[in-house]
């Protein structure tokens, strides 16, 4: 549940931030600039799929020039209601690969801008099939290379990425940003590691993790949205109102079991590149990479670790300043990312274009 209140604070943040930035242009006269900072070096277009009779809206950018076919990086959302762009912030990542050669596809989660369905009645299992449905529309395309596509996914799709490639051994690698493992350890260090930044103090930790407590009981039992209300109440361990909707119990109430160790073994021969931020307080980066490290062979595996990211591989000094923020996402927002995010994954992509990646490590 925390994780549903720090996604929603995220977003509120990056509105916030957006408003900021028409404020700043319009005072500042400073339109110019931040319309050529904020135009990429690729060519957008909208597209749309069909999958499990939804109607699906996305973007595919490619390179600036030439006719392919191109590498394909796909896409895979974190938790929250995301657009095909994540409010542009997805824009960077693809100039990057854009320059590697690859095109990126994205579509935006049901129900969210002209995409139909609702992302909360999803399992991991559907987002799964939801990302390989994504990846047949692609191989379909003259401009699309069918053998070098792989896939990119951040936090959530921790649980998603290791599902596909594992159905789909074609694919030619996988980008994991912050992933998670599982779900319930995750959960509980997110809810430690917030209340202990935010100063919290004994009592109010003792007393939200036996909310917790309750709430996993709940689940563990089946209990209805009406039940887990009673039972838990309507304010969380601060006293602040409980955003917990019926969709997203129901979204908790399929979802809280899952754990990616599993579908990590039966996709051990596909690379991948594990990013992992040092300011992460969403997921617990030491146990993941010592659950991907203890799976996969080091031959298919590259880890990056960037000390100065938060769990968005944003840089941290700067995502905690409100007007440095601000300032970099109107004139810099390449800037934005940790440095050296953007570059690395960019390098990854290079060697997997040049059938590199399986070569850099001696065979496991």
């Amino acid at each position: 549940m925390r994780r549903r209140r720090t996604a929603r604070a995220g977003r509120g943040r990056r509105r916030l931030l957006w408003a900021l930035v028409g404020v700043l242009i319009v005072a500042g006269g400073l339109g110019g600039i931040a319309v050529w900072q904020n135009t990429y070096d690729l060519r957008e277009e909208r597209v749309v799929m069909r999958h499990d009779g939804h109607r699906l809206e996305g973007v595919l950018a490619r390179p600036p020039a030439g006719d392919g076919p191109f590498g394909l990086v796909v896409f895979v959302h974190g938790d929250g209601p995301v657009d095909a762009t994540h409010d542009t912030f997805y824009r960077p990542l693809w100039e990057s690969f854009a320059r590697s050669g690859y095109a990126s596809l994205s579509f935006s989660k049901p129900g969210v801008a002209g995409s139909e369905g609702n992302w909360l009645d999803q399992s991991m299992d559907d987002r799964a099939a939801e990302t390989l449905a994504a990846v047949a529309w692609a191989r379909g395309r003259p401009d699309i290379d069918g053998r070098r596509i792989g896939l990119w996914g951040a936090s959530q799709a921790g649980w998603v990425l290791p599902k596909a490639a594992a159905k789909d051994r074609r694919l030619q690698f996988v980008i994991a940003v912050s992933p998670a493992v599982n779900w319930l350890r995750q959960g509980r260090y997110n809810l430690l590691a917030e209340l202990r930044r935010d100063g919290a103090d004994r009592q109010r930790i003792d007393k939200a993790v036996r909310r917790r407590e309750t709430t996993l009981r709940l689940l563990r039992q089946g209990a209805s949205y009406e039940e887990y209300r009673a039972t838990v109440g309507v304010t969380d361990d601060a006293g602040d109102a409980d955003d917990v909707t019926p969709d997203r119990w129901r979204f908790i109430a399929k979802n809280h079991t899952a754990d990616a160790v599993a579908d990590l073994r039966a996709m051990r021969n596909t690379p991948v590149l594990l990013v992992l931020a040092g300011h992460d307080v969403n997921v617990d980066v030491t146990e993941t990479e010592a659950m991907y490290r203890r799976i996969l062979p080091a031959s298919t595996l590259t880890v990056q670790h960037h000390p100065d990211a938060t769990h968005s591989l944003l840089d941290h000094d700067t995502e905690r300043s409100p007007l440095r923020l601000t300032a970099t996402a109107v004139f810099a927002p390449r800037k934005l990312y940790a440095a050296g995010f953007l570059d690395s994954q960019a390098r990854f992509l290079r060697r997997a274009g040049a059938g590199k990646l399986l070569s850099q490590h001696p065979t496991a």
